[in-house]
């Protein structure tokens, strides 16, 4: 199984980034899928996540009418746009595949290598 993250970057405060994870090597369609994020001396903290089918999707309150996840179950990829980024969004962004759409991050059973997105003021 491999989960590969990418569209990370350095950006401007107020810019936006779109995240993808493509998948491999598991049926895409039976994990609801997520995104963490870790900045620098902090725990991984929750971001995003989506059900198997995109019917269900939860944010972090940090997030919330900012960022926007997606998936594409034709193309097993999951996506994460980002808007109106924040100094504060800086942190590597790990998606990971889980059976619950709201498992906590030791309840995920594969997780992608991560992005880095740099939010400068």
């Amino acid at each position: 199984v491999q989960l590969q993250a990418s569209g990370g970057g350095l950006v401007q405060a107020g810019d936006s980034l779109r995240l993808s994870c493509a998948a491999s090597g598991l049926t895409y369609s039976r994990y609801s899928l997520g995104w963490f994020r870790q900045a620098p001396g902090k725990e991984r903290e929750f971001a995003a996540g989506i059900s198997r089918f995109g019917y269900s999707t939860r944010y972090a309150d940090s997030v919330k009418g900012r960022f926007t996840i997606s998936r594409d179950n034709a193309k097993n990829t999951v996506y994460l746009q980002m808007n109106s980024l924040k100094p504060e969004d800086t942190a590597v962004y790990y998606c990971g595949a889980a059976a619950q759409v709201a498992a906590p991050s030791y309840d995920y059973d594969y997780w992608g290598q991560g992005t880095q997105v740099t939010v400068s003021s």
